[in-house]
């Protein structure tokens, strides 16, 4: 699907995007906003890594062709719809940013900051993938509060329907609009538009539940295979809240749930300390091979 700025489904969307952040999300975001007909200025963290991550992008496009989700020919102009750059100035001229940093509430700050200093276009939109930071922290880090959002999208977004949309009480809600219309009407998504609080809709449900697991694999109640087998054979999920912690990233489940009790203060939303201790000692899941469960590549 390419961007036609004449089609009233996605008139006044956006049409020049920026991702910051070049990582699993990071990634993803560019993919789908290439694969659907935008342009993207991609910003990575340091000159070094353009070509690295160029190649990381290229592989993931060719592994889409590999399952067919992708042709070759599409593949190949979505590569070229990307730019990868290291200067945020690159992205001066754009109308809407995603930021893609680590959950890390100082980092994303300190971008936010930057991308307010040399975003030129006056109907720019800032808009974070934060999965649990209150987006109004990051919205004060800029002189144009009224038109950060937070956008929510789900591993693997190429795939994932859903985009959480989260208005902050500075939020011009024809921003909020012009935001959703180009999630919706140009990259396809799914949109549901929350109020700003730590986890918004779906962190704020699940992760409770995915710490009750962990407490309960500590608590040695039951094993990780056990626990997982029994969520998904009993209540028919797809995947076991330990598995899907693993595939999420323990490090990103951990800052997750602190943020989370730093909002609400809730017993049920703090980190078990078995968490704390497999991401001291670096089992951060399926990124590095192990985590509740064994992840390393067979043969």
């Amino acid at each position: 699907m390419s961007v036609d700025q004449h089609d009233p489904a996605i008139a006044g969307a956006p049409a020049r995007i920026g991702v910051v952040g070049c990582g699993v999300m990071g990634s993803g975001i560019a993919r789908t906003c290439a694969t659907a007909g935008v342009d993207v200025v991609l910003a990575v963290s340091r000159v070094s890594s353009v070509s690295v991550r160029h190649l990381q992008l290229q592989d993931s496009l060719d592994d889409m062709v590999r399952k067919h989700r992708l042709t070759r020919a599409e593949a190949d102009e979505a590569l070229q719809r990307i730019v990868f750059t290291a200067d945020l100035g690159d992205l001066a001229d754009r109308e809407l940013v995603f930021e893609a940093a680590p959950e890390d509430e100082e980092l994303k700050t300190e971008i936010f900051a930057s991308l307010d200093k040399v975003l030129d276009h006056p109907d720019a939109i800032l808009a974070s993938n934060t999965s649990s930071i209150p987006v109004l922290r990051l919205a004060r880090a800029t002189a144009r509060p009224e038109r950060v959002l937070g956008a929510h999208f789900f591993n693997p977004a190429t795939r994932m329907p859903l985009v959480e949309v989260v208005e902050t009480l500075l939020t011009d809600r024809a921003q909020a609009d012009r935001l959703a219309v180009f999630l919706s009407g140009v990259l396809g998504k799914r949109v549901v538009r929350v109020r700003d609080r730590s986890g918004f809709i779906v962190n704020a449900l699940l992760f409770p539940y995915i710490m009750s697991a962990i407490r309960m694999l500590e608590s040695g109640f039951a094993t990780a295979e056990d626990i997982d087998e029994a969520m998904v054979l009993g209540c028919n999920h797809p995947m076991g809240p330990l598995r899907l912690a693993d595939l999420v990233g323990l490090d990103v489940v951990h800052a997750i749930g602190e943020s989370l009790y730093a909002e609400f203060r809730e017993p049920h939303h703090a980190p078990p300390p078995l968490l704390r201790r497999m991401v001291d000692a670096g089992l951060l899941g399926v990124k590095t091979g192990r985590g509740f469960h064994d992840h390393a590549p067979t043969g």
